[in-house]
């Protein structure tokens, strides 16, 4: 972890309440796919939690969601605004697990950390298909960006206005993959882990206070006992996982 000022490059409208921001600084405490960003926004107490979606060297992107307060002002920060950031946060995906052919399985404001996931995939010599799931036609974010990747992407969406009319589950009833790689809500996490065919692992959403474990407030209970979301997590993997839902 650490303590971070980064500038605003750019700060673009996606889709529905779905913005993607760009940001300039140290990304050097960032070293695995999963990990997320804790940005201070004042006037607010608490940091909003984002997960990374692309890291390079100098340069950070983020895709969140406005869903209250902190996230609209968020989405009007203009180029040069100065963030201050705990970057480098949580534990990340387990890369070296993965096989030859895995799946990465994102379910709405889930699908920003598996971009990174599926690039560094994709640098290791594997063969990746992304799943991402939607409500609706209009909340489509992302798709060109797995494409571009050289990755199969495969959409569906609740309604049926675009690709395959169901959820993220209905997707994988027909394909083989060698490990799946997940993020999204808790229902429908459960859902993958109750029909997927191989182990995997799920990175959680989850109210965070502080981000990085001192405030117990994301524990959650696992068969090794309690965990921290935002430290020992949010990527937690299937085996271990006690569901309450």
């Amino acid at each position: 972890m650490k303590n971070v000022i980064y500038t605003v490059v750019s700060n673009e409208r996606l889709a529905e309440n779905v913005y993607k921001m760009i940001l300039s600084g140290d990304t050097s405490a960032v070293t695995a796919p999963g990990q997320f960003i804790n940005i201070k926004v004042e006037p607010f107490y608490l940091r909003r939690p984002i997960s990374v979606f692309d890291c390079e060297d100098g340069r950070l992107s983020i895709i969140y969601k406005v869903v209250g307060a902190g996230t609209e002002k968020m989405s009007k920060m203009e180029k040069g605004t100065e963030l201050d950031c705990l970057s480098g946060l949580g534990n990340g995906f387990d890369i070296s697990v993965s096989g030859e052919n895995p799946v990465v399985i994102g379910g709405g404001a889930g699908v920003p950390p598996l971009y990174y996931l599926a690039k560094k995939l994709i640098q290791n010599g594997k063969t990746v298909t992304a799943v991402l799931g939607f409500n609706k036609a209009d909340e489509i974010f992302a798709k060109e960006d797995f494409e571009k990747l050289g990755v199969k992407t495969v959409i569906t969406t609740a309604d049926g206005s675009y690709g395959i009319k169901g959820f993220v589950t209905d997707a994988l009833k027909n394909m083989d993959y060698s490990y799946f790689y997940a993020c999204g809500p808790e229902p429908m996490l459960k859902a993958l882990c109750d029909k997927t065919k191989t182990s995997g692992q799920l990175s959680f959403e989850e109210r965070m206070g502080c981000g990085f474990g001192a405030c117990m407030g994301c524990s959650c209970e696992t068969k090794y006992g309690s965990k921290r979301i935002c430290r020992d997590g949010p990527v937690l993997v299937k085996e271990e996982i006690v569901w309450k839902i």
